[in-house]
């Protein structure tokens, strides 16, 4: 199978393989998604088979407008509303609880009664949804367990040859999935993801809401994308390096003495930090520690100090952010990516 790479301005052409059950990468703000049918289960299967991706991890819904998830739930509470008047189209993700007669495709929830939804915040998916005239599944569009796709050559690095076509509009604004929400008990919506949108953001428009403590838990059943496997490691092994400790150059000592070829991946201050010891390459988050900077760039980051050092006996020293609210994407992810975190010998 051959992979084209359409020009955001080839919509039709697009929205004709969705039709057809073919897939297509699709453009968002926060990573590129993998798109197929979402009432189409032979469709959704070859999006599971692309990414090497199990199927017992569910896929989030992908539409562009309130009206198409009413197709498909039993309600939408008031909460979700509110949350949908504030931050849709973007990157939050609502998890609902289904209508008993609804044409989603079952391998699309893996099962569960409930259902996770998002319209994103890109002219170019909203208008392949409109003219699909069917929601669209989206996971990441890589392969499943390596960083996730900002760029649309990233997509064809992974999955060229095994999905019909990728749309390209550029480098994602955001750099990490949306924040997943779960609405099913409206009561006490808790958060099963963190992104972009913060807790705090949320709790503005809603008022209390929880969050989630085992984002990984191999013995409950995930009811979000990336609760249950491991995501976004590189082939090359990731440490983390605490914010606190910030022991950056006993770090690079350390795995040299190793005979490792260390990369950095954290912003520039430490990149001149260490000038004088010998560092094989390195990847600029953000000039100074500004965590929406390091969002947006941590994927591309992984995956281009990956590509440095193929070959190399290597090791990527990544940067760790302090645990509060506003960091929590970006570290969810990072501590997801990384083997380990180096403290002091």
């Amino acid at each position: 199978m051959g992979t084209t790479v359409y020009h955001h301005d080839e919509i039709k052409e697009a929205a004709k393989i969705i039709k057809q059950g073919g897939l297509i990468s699709f453009p968002t703000e926060t990573v590129y998604g993998l798109g197929a049918d979402a009432t189409n289960t032979e469709a959704v299967k070859k999006v599971y088979l692309a990414k090497g991706r199990p199927s017992d991890n569910p896929l989030i819904v992908h539409v562009n407008s309130k009206e198409m998830v009413e197709e498909y739930v039993d309600t939408i509470p008031d909460k979700a509303l509110q949350l949908m008047k504030i931050f849709w189209p973007g990157p939050l993700t609502l998890i609902f609880n289904l209508a008993q007669n609804n044409n989603l495709s079952t391998s699309v929830t893996a099962n569960l009664n409930t259902a996770a939804f998002r319209m994103p915040n890109n002219f170019v998916t909203l208008e392949l949804i409109r003219q699909s005239a069917t929601p669209l599944v989206g996971p990441s569009a890589n392969t499943s367990g390596k960083p996730s796709p900002t760029t649309a050559i990233h997509v064809l690095n992974d999955l060229s040859g095994k999905i019909e076509g990728i749309l390209d509009d550029g480098e994602c604004e955001v750099g990490i999935e949306s924040t997943v929400l779960d609405m099913s008990n409206p009561n006490m919506p808790t958060i099963l993801r963190p992104g972009a949108i913060t807790k705090e953001e949320i709790e503005e428009v809603i008022g209390e809401i929880a969050i989630d403590t085992h984002l990984i838990d191999e013995h409950n059943a995930p009811k979000s994308p990336g609760m249950k496997y491991k995501h976004y490691s590189p082939d090359t092994p990731v440490v983390m390096i605490d914010s606190e400790l910030d022991n950056w150059e006993e770090a690079v000592e350390y795995y040299q003495q190793l005979n490792k070829t260390v990369a950095i991946l954290s912003n520039k201050e430490i990149v001149s930090r260490l000038v004088d010891y010998s560092v094989f390459a390195h990847y600029i988050l953000s000039d100074k520690k500004d965590v929406k900077s390091a969002m947006h760039h941590l994927f591309g980051g992984l995956r281009a100090l990956d590509a440095e050092l193929l070959g190399y006996n290597g090791v990527i020293l990544a940067e760790g952010y302090p645990e509060v609210s506003q960091n929590m994407g970006y570290m969810n992810r990072l501590k997801k990516a990384a083997n380990q975190t180096f403290f002091r010998k």
